[in-house]
């Protein structure tokens, strides 16, 4: 099945703790520090693939997390670093911020890489601590944990021409006519449930990417029948093919309904070049058609062609005509070539609140500095207790009325509050 959106969730990998180590040898009795650094935790990387068009395998699969990184050892060894994690999307996929609605990304190429999460940092050992008043330190880090966020995915198929109409208007069989692509066909309206995509080769050397999208009705725009579904299909089209079908009993109104979807899902559409085309020329109706729309058609600014998709009349000379468009109209800038990565500001803010059994204190900097503390030896504690001071979370807390023996929640740490 084709699904042209998709929601995951993403989580780097955790940094490496650093390691507390000295020198143990036989002639060395008082070696100095010797513990490595942790791993630098995975990062989530996102890849544009050719080959894949669709998303479903993201609502199959909705969880993806990068490796964690290798803690440090003795002897100056530093952990190996976390498997980076690739997820293949297709070319022409969106992702954004599940809760802000963010842009983040837009892979517009063949393996393009986007980095959206690095790892954890991996913590520093003891030997990073030594220095000349303590040369025997047993401080040392633990990595830090990854990030974890929500995605929203959104494929918007990359296509020179897109091939807009009515349903019923004749577009997959005219994607069938000119390319290899084979779409569904029948004489019923919304037969095409999902965009296709087929190469069209004009003459010896050109070639141009049609996408078939499925027949838009009235209040597409505004989400009626599938219409948001489709309509994010077009928006990257350079030029359109405006299929109306000979043998309806207005075609005329029809072409004025589509493009009022149009300009109302996104006014740009109504600005890009529009070659009118009437279909079904092997029917009676259409020849009746063909001059009434011809002149109503060029009045308003629209070049206009007529042809049979079936018996292949005018197809040619409406695909050279296709192709002088397209050459005369300039590529879409990408929505965004930048690679971001999405790293936590150095924030230092925080707040406190008091809860049932204690107190808790929010703030992403001391979150991830408790998270990377030993609590379980002295001089790790007492590093973070200078550094609850320095931040003014100690005289926060003192103002708040935190009292001795009171347990205080930072992060996943729940430390208990000692008298001076």
């Amino acid at each position: 099945m084709f699904y042209d959106t998709a929601k995951i969730y993403i989580r780097s990998g955790d940094g490496g703790d650093g390691m507390i180590g000295f020198r143990r040898e036989k002639h060395v009795p008082l070696g100095g520090p010797d513990g490595g650094d942790g791993g630098q935790g995975g990062d989530i990387i996102f890849v544009g693939n050719r080959h894949l068009n669709s998303l479903s395998r993201f609502n199959r699969n909705i969880h993806y997390k990068a490796g964690n990184a290798k803690h440090g050892n003795t002897k100056k060894r530093y952990g190996a670093n976390g498997e980076t994690l690739r997820i293949e999307v297709p070319v022409g996929t969106i992702i954004r911020d599940a809760e802000t609605g963010e842009l983040l990304a837009d892979i517009i190429a063949p393996d393009q890489e986007v980095t959206i999460l690095k790892g954890g940092r991996g913590g520093r050992g003891n030997i990073h601590f030594a220095n000349s008043v303590n040369q025997a330190p047993r401080i040392a880090e633990r990595g830090e944990p990854g990030q974890e966020m929500w995605l929203t995915l959104e494929l918007k198929l990359i296509a020179d021409v897109g091939i807009v109409g009515k349903p019923n208007a004749g577009k997959s069989t005219l994607l069938s006519v000119v390319s290899a692509a084979k779409p569904k066909i029948a004489s019923y309206p919304f037969t095409t449930l999902q965009p296709h995509l087929g190469v069209v080769q004009v003459d010896e050397y050109e070639t141009m990417v049609l996408a078939d999208i499925p027949g838009l009705i009235e209040g597409a725009a505004g989400g009626v029948g599938l219409g948001h579904d489709f309509l994010r299909h077009i928006e990257r089209t350079r030029v359109l093919i405006h299929l109306l079908d000979g043998a309806a009993p207005e075609p005329l109104e029809d072409w004025a309904a589509i493009n009022q979807e149009l300009a109302m899902y996104d006014v740009a559409l109504e600005e890009r070049p529009q070659l009118v085309v009437l279909n079904k020329m092997d029917l009676p109706d259409a020849i009746a058609w063909e001059p009434i729309l011809e002149e109503e058609i060029t009045k308003a600014g629209y070049p206009f062609m007529s042809i049979s998709a079936v018996t292949g009349e005018g197809v040619q000379a409406m695909l050279h005509r296709v192709k002088r468009m397209l050459d005369e109209t300039p590529e879409a800038a990408p929505i965004t070539d930048e690679v971001v990565v999405i790293a936590p500001p150095e924030d230092e803010s925080f707040w406190i609140e008091r809860v049932a059994d204690g107190w808790r204190v929010h703030g992403r900097k001391i979150e991830r500095i408790a998270a990377m503390t030993y609590f379980e030896f002295d001089a790790t504690l007492l590093r973070f207790q200078n550094i609850l001071e320095k931040m003014g979370i100690t005289q926060a807390l003192e103002e708040a009325g935190v009292q001795p023996e009171d347990t205080v929640y930072i992060g996943e740490a729940a430390l208990e509050w000692g008298a001076e």
